[in-house]
């Protein structure tokens, strides 16, 4: 899943470049590494949702995969944004119109996991789920408390693999700290891995007014596809604009993860990062190299396509884009330790009516 406007790492991520897009390490964006991971834990097909308006950015980040590996993505574009659950029942049904295999493994495209190998293992512990006919989700040992993320309450557990008894939506601190210490409460990662057949039953169970929108496509004829720079790109597939005109916008969580009777938890082995602001942004990058000129200045980070001067503050992030690459111009101060609040400053901004600018 490569959607999503990515408003919390805004002004750096914005309509036309969301997060997904920015560079992890200088080189390679969080996209371009999710990409790696797909194509490293499965021998078939990765299917690539994403707005149709950043195809351009999925065409760029992996142009210069070999010839072998970009034969196996297929690119489709959403019409508008949904949200995961019609994202990903779209995907069901696409895999199963033109032979996908019979295990799904849904990945987010801005996390970070180190290392591969064993986010290889714990994707193999997942197939194995998913062919018992289960919803596979991946959990993720708290390492905090923690009130940016969902968590999931385990119960019986055996060989890394849980009983699931409860998702919880994000939790005030005081319970966050409770969460954590519990021991059978787990950070939910936002993966998932069904078998298609099981999880179009599911859809049709648990969410009908989602899945049916999608359920009536046909699959696509090969004159639908467009290659670009050795990418197979949907570029027209006759009902899908109807289809998600007429879903409503709904997350995978809701719509079917929360009411499934028959769910399992892995308990992961690998490290795992959700850059979901500018603080963890900053411990995973660094410093950018922004120009900077600092007078009695400490502990800031600044994120600018035009050089910045501080003078006598601390603890502050700076996030200015100039509009010169013709993304919007705008800039974003805040202290650190108050960066989750960027989401209710975008909120601000579209009640202003200056969507322009994000």
């Amino acid at each position: 899943m490569a959607g999503g406007s990515g408003t919390r790492l805004w002004p750096a991520s914005n309509s036309r470049l969301p997060k997904q897009f920015l560079p992890v390490d200088g080189k390679k964006s969080f996209f371009s590494l999710a990409v790696e991971r797909a194509l490293a834990v499965t021998n078939g097909k990765v299917v690539i949702i994403t707005g149709k308006s950043q195809i351009p950015h999925v065409i760029a980040d992996t142009a210069k995969l070999s010839m072998d590996k970009k034969k196996r993505l297929i690119v489709i574009g959403e019409p508008e944004a949904k949200n995961t659950a019609p994202a990903i029942a779209c995907a069901v049904v696409y895999s199963r119109l033109c032979g996908g295999g019979e295990n799904m493994l849904v990945l987010t495209s801005d996390h970070i996991i180190e290392p591969l190998d064993t986010f290889k293992s714990d994707a193999a512990l997942a197939a194995g789920g998913a062919k018992k006919r289960k919803l596979v989700v991946f959990g993720i040992p708290p390492a905090r408390p923690e009130t940016g993320y969902g968590y999931i309450e385990t119960g019986k557990a055996g060989a890394g693999v849980y009983e699931v008894t409860a998702f919880h939506e994000k939790p005030d601190s005081q319970t966050a700290e409770k969460y954590a210490a519990s021991g059978n409460f787990f950070w939910n990662s936002g993966m998932f891995a069904f078998s298609s057949v099981f999880m179009a039953e599911q859809f049709r169970l648990l969410a009908p007014d989602v899945f049916c929108c999608f359920e009536k496509l046909k699959a696509p004829p090969s004159s639908s596809y467009k290659k670009i720079q050795g990418i197979q790109v949907l570029t027209s597939w006759k009902g899908l604009s109807a289809a998600y005109g007429k879903t409503k916008s709904i997350s995978f969580d809701y719509a079917i993860a929360e009411k499934c009777t028959e769910v399992s938890m892995i308990r992961t082995n690998f490290n795992w990062i959700d850059i979901g602001n500018w603080e963890e942004y900053v411990k995973v990058c660094g410093n950018n190299g922004t120009q900077v000129f600092s007078v009695s200045s400490e502990n800031c980070f600044v994120d600018s396509d035009i050089p910045v001067a501080l003078a006598g503050v601390e603890d502050l992030i700076v996030v200015i884009r100039s509009g010169k690459n013709g993304s919007p111009a705008a800039a974003l101060v805040t202290k650190k330790g108050q960066t989750q609040k960027v989401r209710s400053i975008v909120e601000q901004i579209k009640k202003s009516g200056k969507t322009d600018i994000l």
